[in-house]
């Protein structure tokens, strides 16, 4: 190869070496550009976070204001009316109870709003602005950590520039000096060669010594060339090794920078931006969770004011403010004239013919208009349950109108087919109209006609009583429109005289004291109900039933009636739970008493649950008898209820979720989120040891609760269902019953489906296993055996062979 084209050669190398590393160059200066951007991209997110928070904090403080201004404006107005001055005097109706509540919860949700606002301009807005000035700074200290990294990678590779071309260098010198050395050598095998050929010819004597003096030129200049090769050699071998040991530092140098510098220096940039970032929105993320906490806790207040709204508490309330106004005037007394002393209709001739004819026209006439006016009372009252019926539909569910995952359009065209469309709402409000005047017309027509009965009645009934006829006729007295109908007949006697406390929104004690019922009517019924159609109803206490059937069923109860009495699964089991909540909801006093709230709390923090059981167990036992009464019913029937979790998706804990605010009040100045959970925790804790914390019927005499209740006016009365007998069967010891087969009529059965026993007095069973029966223990459930063993068997599991043996 000749040295143009060594040359040029070298030059290539140089010229592809310089663009790699101007290639290197500008991936460096372009790697900071982009982390230029990138935190420019950020510091103006974080601008616009800032901004739109603080707009927002703007907006929250308006809308607080504005809602502050609304609930002044409108308490003002009312402080000074009559029923602020009914309010002072516990006479509250319960419509203005609603109207003060939705005030009291617009002060809140003004409250709250203001905190928000507080939140995020002195909370937000700042940790914002710190996230910003955090960024600047860790992009300037990484910029200057990656300006240090970027000299040293160019360093490094201006010092791999330099041994490379002392390499090539030194190789060049070497390749010349052998080439050199090669020349020489030809040269003295040339002049090895010319004395050969001598040697054989007779020279001339003058000849020989100047022909040796050219072959030691030659040889010395050989070793001089081969000096020079060697020395040339071992510099260039020795610049080649640091070529190559410069080459692979480099390579592993820029490997080492894009693989893992890289990736640091943009961490370095990242340091706690995003962690900072995210406590950042957690921030706002708590802030608006507990603004929809505290407004669904208002929510509820109201809610539950709505639900108490009853006419006839509120017409006894204006009726016992009023009550000068409303009470029955004195009688008017016979005045006599002028000294006559006769004060009595006179029946002596000859105005006794005249009166009998009198008095039979009004036995005549009262028959007639008590007819006439009885088909107006039906009319009246079938008109009146339309007017309910009207007014009473849920027609107030716009969940429709928040459906956000639909377009506006398609929510616009929904919302004018439903029942909220302005259309449909005219037209029933134009039916309701028409219905209304119907109701008036024929509610005239029948005060006027039972006006004219009864003035005609006390003409009748002095005539009688002056005629002196032997047998007094019958009364004619009417029924006023939407009496109640008459009491159903009870499941158990009961003494249901006049009682003087409220069942409902009353005081508990009160109430059982003058009424005589060991647990209120409304507390044992709605559970026998559930115990024997609901125990499998998933969502049970969970689920809102109707609100109309929950205020016919509240009202029968109020009456002294037990709507449940029945035994026909009719009443919706959602609506039963919501009566049985609602009872303990309004309670006067809570079931568990305020004054031992903190008592109860404290409790939670034994985390021995045997310890926690005993102090709770003497938190409860300074209780009254009657109120420990109750909760030893109520807690046995939420833990039998807990133990068909798997079908009603009801455990201990979610039966304390809907039983921990209604039975335990949390007092006024407590956190309510906070304290929520350790009620909850509380309730949890009594369920699932109820046993252990109330004391038996032996040692407190009142109702228990039985899991096996009848249809009928008594309980599981078999003689296999006694306390205890089927769990004390010895079952290791054989399979012989308390009671002998000889001694009880056998039914065979044939299971229908699959059974697990959720207690130990309940068998289970494989479908088409054979069973037999003892005796019918309920309309749900019967005493038997299967494989040895005796107890419960569900009557809607099996089919019975043989109905003829069966006892009556």
């Amino acid at each position: 190869m000749s040295s143009q084209t060594k040359f040029k050669k070298d030059k290539e190398i140089i010229a592809e070496y310089e663009a790699q590393i101007k290639e290197i160059r500008t991936q460096l200066v372009e790697q900071f550009k982009c982390l230029e951007q990138q935190s420019e991209s950020r510091l103006q997110l974080l601008q616009d976070l800032q901004e739109f928070f603080r707009r927002k904090a703007e907006i929250e403080l308006e809308y607080s204001r504005s809602l502050e201004k609304l609930a002044e404006r409108f308490s003002s107005k009312i402080r000074s009316s009559r029923e602020h001055q009914f309010k002072k005097d516990q006479y509250l109706l319960s419509p203005v109870n609603c109207w003060y509540l939705v005030l009291h919860q617009t002060r809140r949700e003004s409250r709250d709003h203001a905190t928000l606002n507080d939140i995020f301009m002195n909370n937000v807005i700042v940790r914002l602005s710190q996230i910003s000035e955090d960024v600047i700074r860790l992009f300037k200290k990484s910029k200057e950590i990656g300006l240090q990294m970027h000299e040293e990678l160019l360093k490094v590779t201006n010092e791999l520039y330099t041994v490379m071309k002392t390499y090539h260098m030194y190789h060049a010198e070497s390749i010349s000096a052998e080439s050199k050395l090669k020349e020489a050598e030809k040269q003295e095998e040339k002049q090895f060669n010319k004395s050969g050929d001598l040697s054989m010819n007779l020279l001339r004597h003058e000849d020989r010594p100047q022909r040796r003096s050219s072959v030691k030129k030659i040889e010395k200049m050989k070793e001089k060339r081969q000096a020079k090769y060697s020395e040339n050699k071992l510099k260039c071998t020795k610049a080649r090794n640091d070529y190559l040991l410069n080459l692979a530092a480099t390579n592993a140098a820029i490997s080492k920078y894009y693989i893992h510098d890289v990736s640091d220096l943009i961490d370095c940039c990242d340091l706690g931006f995003h962690a900072s970032l995210a406590r950042t929105f957690r921030t706002y993320l708590s802030a608006e969770y507990n603004l929809e906490t505290s407004r669904h806790e208002g929510l509820d207040v109201i809610e539950n004011a709505v639900d108490n709204l009853d006419s006839r508490s509120d017409k006894h309330t204006v009726m016992d403010m009023c009550n000068q106004v409303f009470c029955p005037p004195l009688k008017f007394e016979f005045q006599p004239h002028m000294g006559d002393e006769v004060c009595q209709v006179s029946a002596q001739q000859p105005v006794q013919t005249e009166l009998l004819m009198r008095y039979h026209q009004l036995q005549s006439r009262l028959a007639t208009l008590k007819i006439e006016n009885e088909e107006v009372r039906k009319t009246l009252d079938a008109t009146m349950q339309t007017l309910q019926d009207m007014l009473t539909v849920e027609d107030f569910d716009v969940s429709d109108a928040f459906q956000h995952s639909r377009s506006t359009e398609s929510v616009k065209s929904a919302a004018s087919e439903t029942y909220m469309s302005k259309i449909n709402i005219a037209k029933r409000r134009a039916n309701q109209q028409e219905t209304e005047m119907f109701y008036f017309t024929k509610f005239k027509e029948y005060v006027n006609g039972s006006n004219l009965i009864t003035k005609l009645q006390a003409k009748h009934d002095l005539l009688k009583q002056t005629l002196g006829e032997g047998e007094r006729a019958e009364c004619g007295t009417t029924r006023p429109p939407c009496l109640p109908p008459k009491p159903q007949k009870m499941r158990r006697p009961r003494p249901l005289s006049v009682c003087s406390h409220k069942l409902f929104n009353g005081c508990m004690e009160a109430f059982i004291k003058d009424s005589g019922q060991a647990i209120p009517l409304v507390v044992e019924s709605c559970i026998r109900y559930i115990n024997l159609y609901g125990l499998q109803q998933q969502g049970i206490f969970r689920v809102p039933g109707s609100q109309v059937e929950v205020n016919d069923i509240k009202n029968s109860f109020e009456r002294g009636e037990d709507p449940l009495v029945d035994d026909q699964n009719e009443r919706d089991i959602n609506s039963v739970a919501g009566v049985l909540k609602l009872y303990f909801r309004g309670l006067e006093n809570p079931l568990f008493p305020k004054e031992r709230f903190q008592d109860l709390i404290s409790t939670i923090k034994l985390e021995n649950p045997a310890e926690r059981v005993h102090q709770i167990q003497q938190i409860l036992i300074t209780l009254p008898r009657v109120v420990i009464v109750v909760m030893r019913y109520l807690f046995a029937f939420l833990n039998h209820l807990s133990q068909y979790s798997d079908e009603n998706m009801m455990d201990p804990y979610n039966l304390a979720i809907c039983f921990g605010p209604t039975l335990m009040h949390i007092p006024d100045g407590q956190d309510p989120v906070s304290c929520q959970a350790h009620v909850n925790e509380v309730i949890k804790t009594i369920i699932i040891h109820h046993e252990a914390i109330f004391p038996s019927p032996r040692e407190l005499e009142g109702p228990v609760y039985e899991k096996c209740m009848a249809g009928g006016e008594e309980y599981c009365d078999s003689p296999h269902s006694e306390p205890g007998t089927i769990d004390e069967v010895d079952h290791d010891n054989g399979t012989e019953p308390h009671t002998s087969d000889e001694e009880v009529e056998q039914i065979e059965a044939i299971a229908k489906f699959d059974y697990v026993g959720r207690s130990p007095r309940e068998l289970s069973f494989k479908k088409g296993a054979s069973l037999l029966l003892y005796h019918r223990a309920s309309e749900d459930w019967w005493e038997g055996r299967h494989n040895g063993v005796d107890g419960l068997i569900p009557h809607q599991y099996i089919v019975v062979q043989d109905m003829t043996s069966r006892r009556p």
